[in-house]
């Protein structure tokens, strides 16, 4: 004898019941909703849950950056997600008056293995993703910083000032260099001296591999 003989008139087979089962559920009123929108609902839900703590927590929206280059490795990776904060939040002791750490003035301060904190800034003039770097120190407007620069944080042969990029210093800010790059960004030309109102946000903590997700999306992967 067939399944078939089992059933009560008007009633669906067993996997049919199943399929509706899985396709919705009631509500208090009694109407049906799909499962995948209510899954898709909570899964969005629960997103913006998180976002809004975090932006609760580190006072910058978006809270977290996708990693686009390796000019930071080993300690940040092409592809991480960095989760990042206001500048002024989670400051050493060794701060300036803007939040931020540098190399120079550490003092035992470290983020991702290296003296001082790490930056994401974007100059004016800069038509691509911001820029994630280490702050190595501070300089003043026209300041000769020549001889505050670590020898082989410049291109051989610069003997003075003169033959320095961006020196003397065009305005006041930060000297910046990625941890994988070799020379400072003033010195190649990256970027003028970073000024406060540059930086976007200081770098917290890093998740390997989930800003590939971010890239893949933008098309950058």
């Amino acid at each position: 004898m067939g399944a078939q003989d089992n059933l009560h008139p008007g009633e669906p087979p067993t996997f049919c019941r199943l399929f509706a089962d899985s396709w919705s559920m009631a509500d208090d009123s009694g109407s049906r909703i799909p499962v995948y929108v209510r899954d898709t609902l909570q899964t969005l839900a629960a997103v913006v849950f998180v976002g809004l703590l975090l932006f609760a927590l580190t006072g910058v929206w978006p809270p977290m950056v996708a990693v686009e280059s390796g000019s930071m490795e080993p300690h940040i990776d092409t592809g991480d997600m960095v989760v990042v904060s206001d500048a002024g939040r989670f400051s050493g002791a060794s701060a300036d008056e803007h939040g931020i750490v540098t190399y120079a003035e550490s003092d035992g301060y470290s983020r991702f293995s290296g003296k001082g904190d790490v930056i994401v800034y974007m100059p004016p003039e800069r038509t691509g993703s911001p820029i994630i770097h280490r702050a190595r120190f501070y300089v003043e407007s026209g300041e000769n910083w020549y001889d505050r620069a670590a020898p082989d944080a410049i291109a051989p042969g610069i003997d003075n000032c003169d033959e320095l990029t961006n020196c003397p210093a065009p305005n006041a800010g930060y000297i910046t260099k990625g941890d994988n790059v070799r020379q400072y960004d003033q010195a190649r030309g990256l970027a003028r001296p970073v000024k406060p109102e540059w930086v976007r946000a200081k770098a917290q903590v890093r998740v390997p591999f989930l800003g590939w997700v971010r890239l893949a999306i933008a098309g950058k992967a």
